[in-house]
This record gives C-alpha cells, sequence and structure tokens, in this order.
C-alpha cells in the first residue's frame, strides 16, 4: 500500500503553483455620464407619469455616483432610493423579486440599508454586476421600478457593446 502511494506521488509529477494574483485588479464602473443618463431618464420617465421622485445609482461598491431629487419629491425618498438601488446591486436581482422572498421574519431583512420594495434594479455589463439604481416617490413600487427600467433600458446599448 505505502510503495503504491508513492509510486503515485512520484509518477504523478509536480504540481503546478497557483497564479500569482496581481497586485492592482480592476473594476469596471459606469462612466459618470452613463449613470447620469440613466439617473435623468428615469426621472423624466416618472414625470410623464405625473409623479415626482428621487433616483440613485450606486457603483460596485454601494457608494452613490449619481443622485437626483426633483423638485417636489420629500426628502426621504433620497434615503430610499439609494437603499433600493443598494439592496439590488447586493442580490443582484431587482429589488421586486425580492418582496416575496423577504415577507416572513427573516434576520437579512432587518439589516440597515436594505429595502425589500419595488423600484431598484441591479446594472450588469457584459455579464457582471457594475451597480443599482433605485427610484423612491412614486405612489406604487411598481411605478419606481418602470421609472428604473425606463433608467436601465437608456443606456443599455452602451451596456451591451462593454468588453470585459
Amino acid at each position: 500500500m505505502i510503495v503504491s502511494l508513492l509510486y503515485l506521488l512520484v509518477t504523478a509529477g509536480p504540481v503546478p503553483a497557483e497564479e500569482e494574483q496581481p497586485v492592482l485588479i480592476t473594476i469596471p464602473r459606469l462612466s459618470l455620464d452613463t449613470a447620469l443618463s440613466a439617473a435623468q431618464t428615469a426621472i423624466d420617465t416618472c414625470r410623464k407619469e405625473g409623479v415626482q421622485v428621487a433616483v440613485t445609482i450606486v457603483d460596485r461598491g454601494g457608494h452613490p455616483q449619481v443622485v437626483l431629487r426633483d423638485v417636489l419629491a420629500m426628502s426621504l425618498t433620497l434615503a430610499i432610493s439609494h437603499n433600493k438601488a443598494y439592496t439590488a446591486l447586493s442580490f443582484n436581482t431587482p429589488t421586486s423579486q425580492l418582496t416575496q422572498r423577504f415577507t416572513s421574519p427573516f434576520s437579512v431583512g432587518k439589516t440597515p440599508g436594505l429595502v425589500f420594495s419595488a423600484g431598484g434594479l441591479p446594472i450588469q455589463a457584459a455579464g457582471s454586476i457594475v451597480g443599482g439604481i433605485g427610484v423612491s416617490g412614486a405612489p406604487s413600487g411598481e411605478i419606481d421600478e418602470k421609472c428604473a427600467q425606463a433608467g436601465l433600458d437608456a443606456i443599455q446599448d452602451d451596456l451591451e457593446m462593454v468588453e470585459m
């Protein structure tokens, strides 16, 4: 038995070392112009629905990149739109799909900064998540999400052209 193991070890050859990790890594991010275009389109779409909202675009780290609040949108919509964008980014899922998942008492639902109501969408480019968009202020989450989707649609062609 020992001889068999020794034979296997000797004949198997050297085990390749793990690839060395790079010193720096590149993280894809939306340009300011792209993020601003998505946010402005979301605002404009909600205006056509007769509502004024706040829109937040967060980068891959969850940090606000663009924040817009229409003139009559309540100030609390700023925090809610950020939390919707952050939640969509964190779960890589539209927040409307998370509402059913976390209806029963669940500890993650009580995590600060997470909101499980419609209006947040992940932003993806070349199959990777690069951010999130959140909209708040409409009378329903469905309208918030419709406006967020319009914002994504406005930049979708650009996102599909990205190579990573």
